[in-house]
């Protein structure tokens, strides 16, 4: 398949990934196909108030700052979300279904598992991207203090512990839940969050002009050693373009591929037996390793990383 893609639309070409009210619709489209009986109208408020947390509008916050964690993001990620739930309770049957109760609450935790970046009013952190660390908590508890406003508050400790799935505070065999269709809805949401990102047709551009800037804000472009000594992560943009392909291939192999069961497989069912994100994941790859290979760095710029 062609990888020419427009930017800002999703890895299909067919959604507006820039726009709620796009992303809303088509979930809501793919849910309500799947499960014909069960009422989704919930679905709606939750973009509606997305939208209205990311743009500064919630009484309390302030507007999204991260470039690259950035509403595009996520909206992408709760599509690609919604997608491998279809694809995964197509491949299921009966009682191994996930069913539309754990469809919505997968789809929220992917919808605002990112929502920690954003800064409150009365804080004194001056840029989202300093929460790197700790988002995904601060995720967790917007959640528990958003969802009782909806009418959600029964699932407040579950999507907290879920969330944890997208990020790396704690290991993911140290997130409690009895459930497993819990570590299900969970591994597909850290699915959605990795091939959402890495399939992006703008993966490359954004890895070296926002990525990089949101990890020397968050403290991860060096550590402190135990010994008191700094070591350096990524020393520059550049160096964070030469090493992401062996980050993307680590990441295939160890988060998708192992600790997420390979569920990214599920999607091949959603679009009848291929799978537009690894494809385009994969591309990605191939193509920044070309460029590398060339030696130029002349060549890493916004014309010349688009295929």
């Amino acid at each position: 398949m062609s990888h020419t893609k427009t930017i800002g639309k999703d890895v299909s070409g067919l959604v507006d990934v820039t726009d709620p009210q796009a992303v809303c619709a088509a979930v809501l489209t793919i849910f309500k196909n799947r499960y014909p009986d069960h009422d989704f109208s919930i679905i709606n408020r939750l973009y509606t108030d997305f939208g209205v947390l990311y743009t500064g509008a919630l009484p309390g916050f302030l507007a999204c700052d991260t470039s690259y964690h950035d509403m595009q993001h996520v909206l992408d990620v709760s599509l690609a979300m919604a997608r491998l739930i279809d694809g995964y309770d197509k491949n299921h049957a009966g009682e191994n279904q996930l069913g539309p109760d754990l469809a919505l609450l997968g789809l929220i935790v992917a919808l605002f598992h990112d929502s920690g970046y954003i800064r409150r009013a009365n804080e004194t952190v001056d840029h989202g991207a300093k929460h790197t660390k700790i988002h995904v908590s601060r995720s967790a508890r917007f959640m528990a203090e958003y969802l009782p406003s909806i009418g959600m508050a029964s699932i407040v400790e579950l999507a907290g512990k879920l969330v944890h799935f997208t990020g790396y505070e704690f290991a993911l065999d140290e997130i409690e839940v009895t459930n497993p269709k819990h570590r299900i809805i969970g591994s597909l949401a850290g699915t959605a969050d990795v091939i959402a990102q890495m399939a992006d047709p703008a993966y490359l551009e954004k890895c070296r002009d926002h990525l990089f800037a949101e990890f020397e804000l968050g403290g991860i472009s060096k550590q402190q050693l135990a010994d008191g000594t700094e070591q350096v992560i990524y020393k520059s943009a550049e160096d964070l373009l030469i090493k992401t392909p062996e980050y993307m291939k680590a990441t295939i192999t160890n988060r998708l591929d192992g600790q997420f069961c390979g569920l990214y497989k599920n999607i091949e069912a959603h679009f009848n037996g291929h799978n537009p994100y690894m494809e385009a994941l994969e591309h990605n790859c191939r193509h920044l390793e070309f460029l590398l290979e060339q030696n130029d760095y002349s060549l890493l710029n916004t014309s010349a990383l688009r295929p």
